[in-house]
């Protein structure tokens, strides 16, 4: 069971079937669904909740659910890391939410699971999103061609961006 983190400003606790409504009308916004997509949102969510694969986390901020960060780890010996993914409800972006949200789940990857090297694979073009991970230290690796199918039916560019525990800005 995943336990609770707490960040600066946000509180990350394991996500369950009572969010997925939150959950679905955050994935909707225009802003979120440009990034996510998905034909049955909802079907698509409690589908992930499922999955033993994915440790999912609401983000909490003043007692509500504005968004949701998940990690998933490759657990052989010589190629073990953590790979984090995220969305959060533009009605709160610009605060710090989000940095606060990836800052406090690399810290618990690298402290409490022992992860030397973490992931994460936005769309180039989602360059908001490649300034909030830079703040926590993420570095460029580079850009995946054609890695992933946008909401419009089209292939884009996914930029890998890395993270070692020693270059963590916490």
């Amino acid at each position: 069971m995943e336990q609770i983190l707490q960040g600066a400003l946000v509180r990350l606790r394991p996500a369950t079937s009572d969010d997925i409504p939150a959950l679905v009308a955050i994935r909707r916004t225009p802003e979120v669904y440009a990034w996510w997509g998905g034909t049955d949102i909802a079907a698509s969510v409690a589908s992930d909740l499922q999955d033993p694969a994915l440790h999912i986390l609401v983000i909490e901020w003043e007692n509500r659910v504005v968004g949701l960060i998940q990690w998933y780890e490759e657990t052989d010996p010589d190629y073990r890391h953590a790979g984090i993914d995220i969305f959060l409800d533009p009605a709160v972006h610009r605060r710090g939410l989000g940095t606060d949200a990836i800052r406090t789940l690399a810290r618990h990857l690298f402290v409490d699971h022992g992860h030397h090297r973490l992931i994460i694979d936005p769309a180039v073009a989602n360059t908001a999103a490649i300034d909030c991970y830079r703040k926590i230290g993420f570095q460029p690796v580079g850009v995946m061609r054609r890695y992933e199918r946008g909401p419009d039916g089209t292939w884009h560019d996914n930029l890998l961006m890395d993270l070692l525990a020693e270059e963590f800005v916490s």
